[in-house]
């Protein structure tokens, strides 16, 4: 590949053709709250929050590589919070477990522009409520905590690259780093350009989950980020700085998104708690939910019952071969369809988060679940691993 020339810009992504990977990196203020923690205390919290991209033995610990390399003498702690699969909206509801209980997070990375595009499938509003729902929860937990969003890319959003079209899950994350003042890293148009420019293929990039030569143009982004951000000494009289929190992009973002425990619902017919026999069940599982108890049903007519507090509902599933239709009513009204079913579920237990009622008023509510008779996979399952709120 070319040597790449640094430019300085705070630009969103941009496809055009230019020898420079720079024009790609976002400067947004500095970095420098971590950067204090990690030479004053001389420790570190450093969280990994996406999909599959992020929990791959990929970007991240190329990062952590970096760090440990920049910082010889910072006792680090790395947290892997990707799971495969999950989008934005996952991300928001399970933020507090996977993320904010290990304690005090000084940077936070973030990755979600390819499943909110190929698994969430979202409207740019279901990407807006759970790329600002993480970064204003996250805030809230540590107004210092500085972030770091980065767009990896799949192959429909590379041909809207080079088409000259920003992908609409990417605008959609932009627009929620322009107004927070994000640093951004637009892996996914200089992945644009240097194919284009015929610096790369595809297939030397590695597809949606990249190779190391993928993953290290990621790395050795970030790694200039870094150049960038802390190239001037701190000075002696260094302070942490909060950051600020303006008024929401969307009031009914999932900022206070969390996991409901499943002892929480009230069988009312036809549920169970507890590990399914997985063996009797078709379809692939992936080992990390196997031991986990569901909250699971698959009959039609099987009601339950959950009582919650905010203005969103939902559940985080493993949506099967055999996954079906619900019906969601909130606060007695009418019984809404939901389909638990997903594209990706044909041979596998698939983990997604299906919303059963949003744009709710903001106070305690009362939601009725049942199966439905209705199914587009030849079965009736829902098996719950946590319901979601906001």
């Amino acid at each position: 590949m070319k040597t790449k020339m640094i430019c300085t810009t705070t630009a969103g992504p941009q496809p055009d053709i230019c020898d420079d990977f720079g024009k790609r990196i976002q400067v947004n203020g500095n970095l420098d709250n971590a950067r204090l923690k990690f030479t004053s205390e001389k420790q570190g919290t450093i969280a990994f929050l996406g999909g599959s991209i992020t929990e791959m033995d990929g970007y991240r610990p190329m990062v952590y590589a970096l760090l440990q390399q920049r910082f010889s003498q910072t006792q680090f702690k790395f947290i892997n919070a990707g799971i495969g699969s999950t989008s934005s909206t996952t991300g928001a509801f399970r933020l507090e477990c996977d993320v904010l209980d290990h304690g005090l997070i000084d940077l936070l990375f973030l990755e979600f522009a390819v499943n909110d595009d190929q698994d969430g499938n979202h409207t740019r509003q279901e990407c807006i409520r759970g790329m600002e729902g993480i970064i204003r929860h996250a805030r809230r937990s540590n107004p210092n905590l500085d972030i770091v969003v980065t767009y990896f890319v799949n192959e429909p959003m590379l041909a809207n690259l080079q088409e000259g079209k920003a992908p609409m899950r990417i605008a959609a994350h932009q627009t929620v780093v322009d107004y927070y003042g994000l640093p951004a890293i637009h892996l996914a148009a200089e992945v644009a350009r240097e194919i284009t420019a015929g610096e790369l293929t595809w297939e030397q990039y590695g597809g949606v989950h990249p190779e190391p030569v993928g993953n290290a143009i990621c790395a050795r982004m970030i790694a200039e980020l870094f150049e960038r951000v802390w190239a001037a000494p701190l000075s002696s009289e260094a302070r942490l700085v909060s950051h600020p929190m303006p008024d929401p992009l969307d009031p009914l973002n999932y900022e206070r998104g969390r996991f409901i425990d499943l002892e929480e619902a009230k069988g009312v017919c036809g549920w169970t708690l507890g590990v399914p026999d997985w063996d009797k069940l078709p379809g692939e599982k992936r080992p990390r939910f196997l031991a986990l108890p569901l909250y699971w049903a698959t009959e039609p007519g099987a009601e339950a019952m959950l009582e919650f507090e905010g203005t969103a509902i939902g559940a985080f599933v493993l949506a099967g071969p055999d996954a079906g239709m619900v019906e969601s009513s909130i606060d007695g009204g009418p019984f809404v369809a939901i389909d638990v079913f997903h594209s990706f579920s044909h041979n596998l237990h698939y983990p997604r988060t299906v919303m059963l009622g949003c744009n709710l008023t903001a106070g305690k509510h009362t939601l009725i679940l049942r199966i439905s008779p209705e199914t587009h996979s030849g079965g009736h399952a829902m098996r719950v691993i946590k319901f979601t709120a906001n």
